[in-house]
């Protein structure tokens, strides 16, 4: 019998944990002289208090989308992957050489091309870590974090030395082609005779990260092979006893992974520079780990917890911009939220575990 109800480990527990580390927080903002409301207020207004604000949220929240379904696909099978940042660059590798192959007429036969290269360069870029997990035993956590600087260091060669345009001195590919430039939703609302969003990077792939949560729901709990992932990451010797292959599960569930990361690449290369440039993921990767973690795994959360990061993300901007607050304080507020959220689950966990233990006993009573 489960210890507490499942509305209160996948909502309650991560909103208590968000409560707390937003507390926190205040006090960290009350340290250095500023006032937690004001920053809150500044925070809001700037993420979404108009739809310029909400364009730029919703960017990140695509971003956070594709890495934290990457890391949440790969827990499932007991398996680590903190290699969406390398993932997510390569992935933007094979956006590019889709969109520069051709002279593409429209965006959307550009756009399921460019899918497939993303996914296709990020899943390979995980494939050699996933094989050395399964056939050598080397640990996938140290693995990725190594593919993730290999990557780097790949990717600054290939724009200096190969795709960079003759006479540029910028590391960056040449601009895509009119045809693989990808509609922002700014444009589709103007087709319809509203303004929202003007001069927003949010576009169509925002449209594609909420229908892969569906698809990763659908695959993880209503397949025969999320069955197998599932049950070979609650217990790998039970997987081997039910005829489950064990090198097939962790080769396919990172292939997967790694393509999740790479589609990334759709929104933050085609959709907003629309070529391909250095440092493009910014850090994505590394905050799919902590959105994964606060979305219990789950796509649903995975999607709300990618909308709190995407309006930390915009809000910290703005807060940065208009107020005295540095922008490292952000990244201290993200620490405390992944902190309380990751480390300090248990924290908040065991205390609601007794509370309803509690009331169980005293209802039977």
């Amino acid at each position: 019998m489960d210890k507490m109800p499942k509305w209160a480990d996948v909502i309650l527990t991560p909103l208590i944990s968000l409560v707390l580390a937003m507390a926190i927080s205040a006090l960290v903002i009350l340290a250095i002289g500023e006032s937690p409301t004001e920053a809150l207020k500044t925070m809001v207004d700037g993420a979404l208090g108009s739809s310029y604000g909400w364009g730029f949220t919703l960017y990140y929240t695509t971003n956070f989308i594709f890495t934290g379904l990457a890391v949440a696909v790969a827990y499932h099978a007991s398996l680590f992957n903190i290699g969406g940042e390398g993932q997510a660059m390569l992935g933007g590798l094979g956006v590019a050489l889709v969109a520069l192959a051709l002279p593409w007429p429209h965006w959307g036969i550009a756009l399921p091309a460019a899918m497939i290269g993303a996914a296709l360069f990020g899943a390979l870029w995980a494939l050699i870590p996933a094989w050395l997990q399964a056939k050598r035993g080397s640990h996938i956590v140290i693995t990725t974090i190594m593919f993730n600087f290999i990557a780097a260091a790949l990717l600054n060669y290939v724009l200096v030395n190969i795709l960079r345009p003759v006479g540029s001195m910028d590391p960056a590919s040449a601009r895509f082609p009119e045809g693989a430039h990808l509609p922002s939703l700014a444009d589709m609302a103007a087709g319809l005779g509203i303004e929202w969003g003007k001069n927003t990077p949010v576009n169509i792939t925002f449209f594609i990260a909420m229908l892969a949560c569906v698809l990763v729901w659908l695959l993880i709990w209503r397949t025969r092979l999320g069955y197998e992932i599932r049950a070979f990451g609650r217990s790998e010797p039970a997987a081997r006893y039910a005829g489950i292959n064990p090198v097939r599960i962790i080769v396919i569930t990172m292939l997967i992974s790694g393509a999740l990361a790479g589609l990334m690449a759709i929104n933050n290369v085609m959709g907003e520079a629309e070529r391909l440039v250095l440092n493009a993921v910014e850090g994505a990767g590394f905050i799919g780990i902590a959105v994964a973690l606060m979305g219990r795994n789950h796509p649903f959360g995975v999607f709300l917890a990618a909308l709190l990061f995407g309006f930390l993300y915009q809000g910290g901007g703005e807060l940065a911009l208009w107020t005295s607050i540095p922008r490292e304080l952000i990244v201290v507020i993200q620490a405390l939220v992944i902190l309380f959220t990751g480390a300090l689950d248990n924290m908040v966990r065991m205390p609601l575990e007794r509370i309803f233990l509690s009331m169980r006993k005293r209802g039977n009573g």
